[in-house]
């Protein structure tokens, strides 16, 4: 233990012997004159002079360590120990008597104690609880010239406080040392030099060889054995030095096979057993030890003789530019190479060999860089500002470091936001502090504490703060690794401390003590480094409940994974990295980086993942990995993060200017693409947008009151341009956006900042509006609006009517807008008219369009169009004929129509015709009327938009719906729809549905009330089912006809049905309905008997025709064919239920004309092929027309004459004698065709 109080005097032996072997026995007198003359002595003694364990015991005999202690300082644990055991064994006692010594959770001092043997570490430390180190009155710095952080920190500490503490005496030694440096910093301190080794040590250069690593091998293997063999000297113990603990476990690997030889192994992660071996005596063959540059200093390995020195070490530097701590093999200095030659000659003449030349040596520098020079300066600065020591810039340290690594460590607890941006220490920072660990590790259990993750993490931070426990002894690496296996985590190598945490801890109560270290030894786990993680793990839960952290006694169930690594982020920031190809990593800082080997991470690298260090040796490699989201980045500290953003633009939904976000970590593009507000980020530049793309355009969700008047001005404007085809009357967008800039607040950027400022004063809306004036360049008058009018007026409906200037565009010139409803209503040729501004020019384009014989006579084309127009008006007619009637009658011009080519105009002479559903959804457009008509009406007839009190019902089984308008309007995409109700006779039944055509819902109403008669009528069916056609005669009948009887008679008594409608309105209401059933039940048996008797007769008469026909076999097949299509022509339901009586009882002339004609086949067969040929083109006529007006003949009354002068004239062509009912001739047929024509254009599709 250390107190500031002095106890009673210690007992202190009274006689103290020094070896005189030693050379610093020799100089004994001068030094104890020095330390009893001068406050500090500097003592530069060569390896082997005993300066190490002979100081503390003549301060000793000084009288010194009575009541206050002599601090003796040791850079490395492994040398406190040993150092301490040694001059207690020379003073005859016992350690943790009068000698003892203290180190990181091992102290052996008690108050008997008057040397305290101690790491560097250990003193600092104490400088938190007693700043003037007050339970010292004397301080050994030994091996000062390792210039290790801890020591710079030191005697830069002590030279400070050795003028509030004149009674400290400090004596500073090393065996190799700049000694005017150390002097000179301790303002001319007296310099006592003591000579070294007693025995001569010869140097051997044997030259370097190109191979530094296998080849290296090979010559510290030559070299062993022509040691073994004499060839130098007496065989004796040989100390090689090697760069780090791959190569020792290479080169033992390679000297396994020399059973004259013992190799052991000696490097601070060897277990305490296995560093003991090394000094222990006995054993056969000669003794090898493979060291690190631990045996360099204060470590003396007992009875060397020989030492190789391949001349190289690995060193850790600190890069502050990568933020990268590296760990190269470096050539050493001319300072450690002497310290590696002083390792022998101690008890005989010893040889060194130096594995590189001798010219090499003298060029190298003479000594080695001080470690202030090359390692992260964080905890340093820490310190210092808690312990308020100024500036490190000021602090008198021997080489004050590179100011780049000093920011470098202000910024590293800047990020972990321990000191502020002026470098000022923070409250996190005073906690930060009084944590026993690096800044970074405290960093962690802060944060874990916040994020409710405080146990699990204090497992990881104190592993994180010793040495690997998990041995891999070199002859048992495989089993150690299969062992070692089972705690891995598969995300995670932070979590598998805390797995290999349990099981210990489970294993440690369940285990005797020397249980658990065989326990140890079996699972290939050191004891000691175990242990020292327990005791490490609970000073740091003291220190945190210090802190007034609440640590639960007991890890949970199951790890929060998300928490404890974002808990270890805050500490592990710089060690992100980002997985490219492969195993290969992109990290921050602009590094390259794998996953290291023996990591749980290796084989299967996760997308991104922290490191518990990143450490550059052969390559640089993550160590200590774990799997994590880049999201968590954006939430560990936002402060260390930069933010970049591009693509700023207009967002409508949300209101405001948003840019895509990119966010770095120092370097590392961890989140990229994220849209932010603009606004807060570059007010000038999203206000600029804002006017340019949301307030200029209008797209905007919800625009103010100044804004819509402003937009409706403006389309109001843009639409006049669209209509007289011009782009020069509204002013340019430029103008627009000075205009808001001048008036509109600096602070709107968007939505939200415009209408708030808009409320803070009603005059902002004012100043804000636009006026007619402000925004037409050139007003055209309004005479030239008029000739581009919004709607077009046709039957009762005004269609709208939209301007589009884009030429080549599908939209480019007048679109007119009709519902599928209204496109029955909709005119044929009047959009061929277009609008009156635009008629003049496609009349003038349609005339330079003619060949050139007419349109020579026909100019100037202006001039005749002028004229032209001021004798027409635009109607439902063909504009191209209507042209040519007038300049026939202006200009005495025939122009044919096959002369005009309405198709080679632009597109925008012609009307673009968009069809839209009732919703005012765009079904199709396009600019040829007859094309859209046609492609619609092949498709499902369109009905009315639905409404609650529509007609239309399914399963009509009476008269109980009411009465049934002939016309049922609605509204569709904003017009008026005018549907047609019906009784529609379906394949499932009977229904009331919405027509779009008149004529389509009088036919289709005829066929249901048809159908629901028979249904109510089904007895009297039932009977004239089974009595007409009925006979041995007519089954013969029908089966040489190949009729079937069952649908004729179905068609017969539905004719009888249609024929009482002739003449009839069809009924719409009940009352209407019961009078016609009624009427027509009374008759319906007895008029389908006569009908019935009429049919008997025909079907007989096309019996004996088809009799006849067999006679003449396959001859005259045309001519038999004609009748036979004739004859099913006449029998086809819809014909015979559609014909009337009138002309079903022309049925047996029409079958005995048929009969005559295939008579006489036999002696006029080329008078038959003449008739057909003369009544093919009728018959053509008609066949194309239904093809074109489906239900023509139903329909119009001239087509149904038409159809029965047709049969008539059939009959004057193939049986003259039988004379016909009617006039029927070529000529007749013309005139009445004329008709059909003149009927289906005033009633068009």
């Amino acid at each position: 233990m250390s107190t500031a109080q002095p106890v009673p005097e210690r007992a202190v032996p009274a006689q103290i012997n020094f070896p005189e072997e030693l050379p610093v026995s020799e100089r004994r007198a001068d030094i104890e004159a020095a330390i009893r003359d001068h406050q500090v002595v500097i003592l530069a003694g060569e390896t082997g002079s005993g300066k190490t364990t002979q100081l503390p015991k003549i301060c000793l005999n000084l009288g010194r360590g009575k009541q206050l202690r002599i601090g003796h300082t040791q850079p490395r644990r492994i040398a406190a120990r040993t150092v301490a055991q040694r001059i207690a064994d020379e003073l005859n006692t016992t350690l943790g008597d009068l000698v003892g010594y203290q180190i990181r959770f091992n102290d052996t001092v008690s108050d008997a104690s008057a040397i305290k043997l101690m790491t560097d570490g250990i003193l600092l430390a104490e400088l938190t609880h007693d700043r003037d180190l007050s339970a010292y009155d004397t301080l050994i710095i030994d091996e000062a010239h390792e210039r290790s952080l801890n020591i710079d920190f030191l005697l830069g500490y002590l030279k400070q406080l050795l003028p509030r503490r004149p009674d400290l005496k400090v004596i500073v030694t090393s065996a190799t040392i700049d000694v005017e440096r150390f002097s000179q910093h301790f303002d001319d301190a007296p310099v006592i030099e003591v000579s070294g080794r007693t025995y001569p040590v010869d140097v051997h250069y044997v030259g370097d060889t190109d191979d530094r690593d296998e080849g290296v091998r090979q010559q510290i293997a030559d070299l062993l054995a022509e040691i073994e063999q004499g060839r130098f000297g007496p065989r004796g113990d040989a100390l090689v030095f090697l760069p780090g603990e791959r190569d020792i476990r290479e080169l033992a690997k390679a000297l396994r096979y020399n059973d004259r030889l013992r190799v052991l192994p000696l490097y601070a992660r060897l277990s305490q057993a296995e560093q003991n071996r090394v000094f222990q005596s006995g054993g056969s063959g000669m003794r090898v030890v493979l060291a690190t540059n631990v045996a360099e200093t204060s470590l003396t390995v007992p009875g060397i003789r020989y030492v190789i020195d391949p001349g190289e070490a690995r060193m850790s530097r600190y890069s502050a530019r990568s933020r990268l701590q590296r760990l190269p093999i470096e050539p050493i200095s001319q300072a450690s190479a002497n310290q590696r030659k002083g390792r022998c000659g101690r008890l005989s003449d010893g040889v060194c060999f130096r594995l590189y030349s001798e010219q090499d040596f003298l060029g190298r520098p003479e000594f080695t860089d001080p470690e202030i020079r090359r390692t992260n300066l964080a905890a340093v600065v820490l310190r210092m500002l808690e312990l308020g020591l100024g500036d490190v810039d000021r602090f008198p340290f021997i080489d004050p470091p590179d100011p780049k690594v000093v920011r470098d460590g202000y910024r590293l607890l800047e990020e972990l936001g321990a000191v502020s941006a002026r470098g000022k220490l923070t409250a996190l920072g005073q906690r930060l502090a009084r944590l026993p660990v690096d800044p970074r590790l405290g960093r962690m259990l802060l944060a874990a504490n916040e994020l409710g993750c405080l146990p699990e993490v204090l497992v990881i931070v104190s592993a994180m703060s010793i040495q690997d426990p998990r041995e891999r002894p070199t002859d048992k690496q495989a089993q150690a690794d299969q062992a070692h296996a089972r705690f891995q985590h598969p995300r995670s190598d932070f979590l598998a401390w805390i797995a290999l945490w349990r099981y210990y801890e489970a294993q440690r109560q369940a285990l005797s003590q020397n249980q658990l270290r065989k326990l140890c030894q079996r699972e290939y786990f050191s004891y000691m480094r175990m242990r020292e993680w327990r005791e490490i793990h609970g000073q740091l839960v003291i220190a945190c409940r210090q802190l007034g952290c609440r640590v639960r006694p007991q890890l949970p169930e199951e790890e929060a994974y998300e928490t404890v690594h974002q808990a270890l982020l805050t500490g592990l920031l710089g060690n992100v990295a980002q997985r490219d190809e492969g195993k290969q990593f992109n990290a921050t800082r602009n590094r390259k980086v794998v996953v290291f080997p023996g990591s749980g991470q290796y084989k299967k690298p996760p997308p991104w993942l922290v490191a518990g260090e990143i450490v550059e040796t052969t390559q640089v490699y993550a160590r200590q990995c774990g799997a994590i989201e880049p999201d968590w980045l954006l939430r560990v500290n936002p402060r260390v993060l930069k933010r970049s953003h591009y693509e700023p633009a207009w967002q409508r939904r949300s209101g405001r200017v948003m840019a895509k976000e990119r966010v770095t970590l120092y370097g590392l593009t961890i989140s990229d693409g994220r849209r932010v507000h603009f606004g807060d980020i570059d007010a000038k530049t999203a206000r600029e947008i804002f006017i340019r793309d949301a307030l200029v355009t209008g797209n905007v969700m919800k625009p103010p009151r100044f804004l819509k008047e402003n937009l409706a001005l403006m389309r109001s404007v843009e639409e006049l341009e669209s209509r007289t085809r011009r782009r020069d009357l509204l002013i340019e967008e430029e103008a627009l956006v000075q205009f808001y800039d001048e008036r509109l607040g600096a602070e709107c950027v968007g939505m939200t900042s415009l209408i708030k400022w808009l409320k803070s004063d009603r005059a902002h809306d004012d100043i804000l509006r636009l006026k007619r004036e402000q925004i037409l360049v050139r007003d055209p008058g309004a005479a030239v609006e008029a000739q581009f009018p919004p709607t077009l007026h046709w039957q009762g409906v005004d269609y709208q009517l939209r301007y589009q200037f884009e030429p080549g565009r599908q939209n480019d010139g007048v679109s007119i807008t009709i519902p599928l409803p209204l496109l029955n209503r909709a005119p044929r040729y009047l959009f061929d008219w277009l609008v009156p501004g635009l008629l003049r020019d496609k009349c003038i384009a349609l005339i330079k369009g003619l060949p050139k014989g007419l349109r020579k006579q026909l100019v100037p084309a202006p001039d005749v169009v002028d004229a032209a127009l001021a004798e027409m008006t635009a109607e439902d007619s063909d504009l191209c004929a209507a042209l040519s009637r007038i300049l026939k009658r202006q200009r005495g011009v025939q122009v044919a129509p096959s002369d005009w080519q309405p198709r080679q105009l632009e597109d925008f002479y012609r009307m673009n015709i968009r069809v839209v559903d009732t919703t005012g959804k765009l079904l199709g457009q396009g600019r040829d009327m007859a094309s859209l008509v046609a492609e619609f009406r092949a498709g499902e007839p369109a009905a009315a938009a639905p409404q609650a009190d529509a007609p239309e019902r399914k399963n009509v089984e009476r008269w109980d719906f009411g009465d049934l308008p002939a016309v049922w309007k609605s509204t569709a995409a904003g017009l008026e729809v005018i549907a047609h109700p019906a009784l529609v006779a379906e394949q499932g039944g009977i229904a009331v549905r919405l027509l779009d055509y008149p004529g389509e819902a009088t036919l289709a109403h005829e066929d249901g009330l048809v159908s629901l008669a028979i249904k109510q009528a089904s007895q009297l069916a039932k009977s004239l089912r089974k009595s007409l056609l009925a006979g041995n005669e007519l089954v013969l009948a029908f089966a040489s006809v190949e009729v079937d009887r069952k649908q004729l008679i179905e068609d017969l008594i539905a004719a009888v049905a249609h024929q009482s409608l002739r003449g009839v309105k069809p009924p719409r209401s009940d009352a209407a309905f019961k009078h016609w059933f009624d009427t027509l039940r009374g008759s319906w048996h007895a008029d389908a008997v006569k009908i019935g008797e009429q049919l008997a007769m025909a079907l007989k008469a096309w019996s004996a025709a088809r009799t006849h026909a067999t006679i003449l076999g396959s001859d005259y097949h045309d001519s038999q064919k004609d009748c036979w299509q004739n004859m099913a022509s006449l029998l086809d339901g819809a014909m015979l239920r559609h014909a009337g009586t009138q002309w079903l009882r022309e049925y047996p002339r029409y079958a005995k004309a048929a009969e005559h004609r295939i008579s006489r086949l036999n002696g006029q067969f080329l008078k038959d092929q003449k008739a057909m040929e003369l009544l093919a083109p009728w018959n053509e006529k008609l066949i194309t027309a239904e093809s074109d007006y489906p239900g023509l003949v139903r329909l119009s009354d001239e087509a149904f004459h038409y159809r029965w002068m047709l049969e008539e004239f059939r009959v004057s062509l193939f049986a003259q004698q039988m004379k016909t009912r009617l006039p029927v001739s070529s000529k007749r047929l013309e005139q009445q065709w004329q008709k059909v024509q003149e009927w289906t254009e005033q009633n068009p599709r």
